[in-house]
């Protein structure tokens, strides 16, 4: 029960007329894969898979095994696999029903993940035709539950610095797989500590004394019981267990180390770097570098997937704050007899319709997400170096934004339901403490988004390949009139001389799509040419010198990463209104996009205005409209939210099943009554004033 109470009196008239289309907008928002989404979100609704809270660690990992082995007989899991093996060759299809089983269980969506996401992928991705045949319709089939034996506890993030090692030896055919010291432990993986019979081992390849690098290997880790279940460990192989987290605890996360452990020289993952039985390596792609990104690159798809359910978490908070925030009902200011409704609070809706539009363009731009990870890896011709690095930039620019919102938007959805936010029946707690890890595992945020920022700066570097000094210099005489314009006060002069003390003007000028695209692109670009300008001694400095000044300037780097994301949204989210059919539909959600605009500009307002980009009347416009925004949106925030299709059953918050409603509207009937009868006690405040 999700109904709304009373529609605010502060709404205004000339805005009265305009009306979400629910059905509509829902089956827009569901998308490319709505059907599979449906699917998804039918077994999300299914008690057999959802999470039970009143589960300890052991039990709860138990029941996730379980579930998966449903998944596997019941739903269409293997879709992104190759239809000659059981799936297909749908791999945004795949990533679409998985990324709702964050609905069910987070930890059921990032076992799965790890299941068909990572190991089988790795398999898929890196290994050859024959290795598909010998080694994927097991793993697929979950007869193989696999860990991904990637992070090392001395390095996260940096892969490429791995220790373990695999040596080839050309007598036995075989690689000698070693963890050399307690930091190169395999750790954080999920099925190493109980269920994981098999692994995808990465470590530095040696053959012939030359080290090529960090390849992929497919290493048995456990006996196989003849019930199907994990047994002993191999000779060779240890495992511990990681305990208990601070969240995901249906995951039997754990360490894994190798002592020369014999690897068949079949099961080095061939697909980019082969090794003949003479030792000799070869490889199609000759770059080392470009290798070691090309491995990595094709496993892009768990940071998309934690992009979507990310978005998918958020959804599920603000359905439980708006929904609780339209029915609960607290102090009487407007009213000497009826208490206000929370969403028609101006604070109130400051902290939810500002995230429901920042959700929003997450999620438009998780759909340009998926369909380029579709067109990489599905669709013929489109996977090339280019789409690659395309996707692995998107990819590493959203996962970032939508992991940290969704542990802010949990928050202050836990914090705008108060006291009943906290209880555990009400799921928003418990889903912020599985969602925390979100932002580390799959690449730590930050790292992720100095990626982006190389990126930035690599694509403006392009700008001056071939450029002749003609060319260059008019390119610095332009940049220099840029550089003059907005370090002195003529442009903010000009905006302020056009608004002519007009707010409404300054408004105007700033609900422009092409004023919009300018201020969050300007940003952007103005941000990379300083870097750029900042970094270009380094070409000169050796390395130590070289690696300081970049030190120096790591903090701008993660800004401009972090204004393209937004840019990035922000587009996606102007490119969807385009294809919103709906006349009404489409004006509403043009002011949830302006709202997302407008709440951006006002997060960086001290940059703006120190650049010169805003003029000090413009910038305090910028907060005015948002007050007016969240005026014009307070009547649609309900009918913003449950389109996009997140139910009672998925969103399981006791706060929201209608008992709150029914609890105000008997606390409302009782006073009603009571005033009605007479015979309601009068307030100490109207004695003292028929006294005077």
């Amino acid at each position: 029960m999700t109904a709304v109470s009373d529609r605010p009196s502060t709404m205004e008239k000339s805005h009265e007329d305009a009306r979400v289309n629910l059905p509509y907008l829902e089956d827009r928002l569901l998308g490319r894969w709505k059907d599979l989404r449906k699917i998804a979100r039918d077994f999300a609704r299914d008690p057999r898979i959802q999470r039970d809270p009143s589960l300890p660690m052991e039990q709860h990992r138990e029941r996730v095994l379980e579930q998966l082995k449903i998944l596997v007989t019941e739903a269409q899991v293997l879709r992104a696999f190759p239809e000659r093996l059981g799936g297909k060759d749908d791999a945004g299809g795949g990533i679409a029903g998985f990324e709702e089983l964050v609905a069910a269980d987070p930890s059921l969506q990032i076992k799965a993940g790890v299941q068909w996401g990572l190991f089988c992928a790795a398999i898929h991705h890196l290994g050859t035709a024959e290795q598909h045949d010998r080694l994927l319709g097991a793993a697929m089939r979950l007869e193989v539950p696999g860990a991904f034996a990637m992070t090392e506890i001395g390095h996260g993030s940096d892969v490429a610095s791995i220790a373990t090692t695999a040596t080839f030896n050309p007598e036995t055919q075989e690689f000698d797989l070693h963890t050399p010291f307690r930091a190169a432990w395999k750790d954080y993986l999920g099925n190493a500590a109980k269920h994981g019979v098999a692994a995808v081992v990465f470590a530095q390849l040696i053959t012939g004394g030359v080290n090529y690098g960090v390849h992929a290997f497919y290493v048995p880790v456990r006996e196989i019981n003849k019930d199907g279940s994990a047994g002993a460990m191999l000779p060779g192989v240890s495992s511990e267990d990681d305990g208990l987290k601070g969240g995901l605890n249906g995951i039997d996360n754990g360490r894994l180390a190798f002592d020369h452990v014999k690897v068949p020289l079949e099961n080095l993952l061939a697909r980019y770097g082969q090794v003949a039985e003479d030792g000799s390596y070869t490889s199609p792609i000759d770059s080392p570098g470009r290798r070691f990104f090309t491995m990595l690159g094709a496993l892009v798809q768990g940071r998309v997937s934690l992009d979507g359910a990310a978005g998918s978490a958020s959804k599920i908070a603000l359905k439980t704050a708006i929904t609780y925030g339209n029915q609960r009902r607290q102090f009487t200011g407007a009213s000497e007899t009826e208490e206000t409704v929370l969403m028609d609070y101006q604070t109130h809706q400051r902290r939810l319709l500002p995230l429901l539009a920042e959700v929003y363009a997450g999620h438009f731009a998780h759909d340009s997400l998926l369909d380029l990870f579709h067109a990489v890896f599905s669709e013929e011709g489109m996977d090339t170096p280019e789409s690659r690095e395309d996707l692995e930039t998107l990819a590493a620019a959203l996962k970032p934004v939508s992991t940290w919102r969704a542990l802010h938007t949990l928050q202050t959805a836990r914090e705008a339901c108060g006291g009943a936010g906290f209880m555990a029946e009400n799921r928003l707690v418990q889903l912020r403490q599985d969602m925390d890890i979100y932002v580390t595992f799959e690449g730590d945020n930050t790292v992720l988004l100095q990626l982006v920022g190389k990126r930035l700066l690599s694509d403006y570097a392009k700008q001056f390949k071939g450029i002749d000094g003609i060319n260059m210099a008019r390119f610095v005489i332009e940049r220099a009139g840029d550089t003059v314009l907005y370090k002195t006060p003529l442009n903010r002069a000009v905006q302020s001389i056009l608004d002519t003390g007009s707010k409404r003007r300054s408004a105007s000028e700033l609900q422009e799509e092409t004023t919009q695209r300018e201020l969050l692109s300007g940003r952007v670009e103005a941000m990379v040419e300083k870097l750029a300008a900042d970094l270009r001694p380094a070409f000169k400095m050796n390395q130590a010198d070289g690696a300081a000044l970049f030190n120096d300037h790591q903090v701008e780097l993660i800004e401009a990463a972090k204004a393209h994301a937004d840019l990035v949204q922000w587009e996606a989210f102007t490119k969807a209104l385009t294809t919103i059919e709906d006349t009404e539909t489409r004006t509403v959600l043009t002011w949830v996009r302006d709202l997302f605009a407008f709440t951006t500009l006002e997060k960086n307002l001290a940059w703006y205005l120190i650049n010169g980009r805003l003029s000090a009347q413009r910038a305090e416009t910028v907060t005015s409209y948002i007050n007016r925004l969240l005026a014009r949106l307070r009547p649609h925030a309900q009918d913003l939210i449950d389109a996009f299709g997140y139910d009672d059953d998925l969103v399981r918050a006791t706060i929201i099943s209608g008992v709150e409603q029914e609890r105000q509207d008997e606390a409302r009937g009782y006073f009603r009554t009571q005033r009605a009868s007479g015979d309601a006690p009068r307030s100490e405040k109207s004695l003292k004033k028929t006294k005077r």
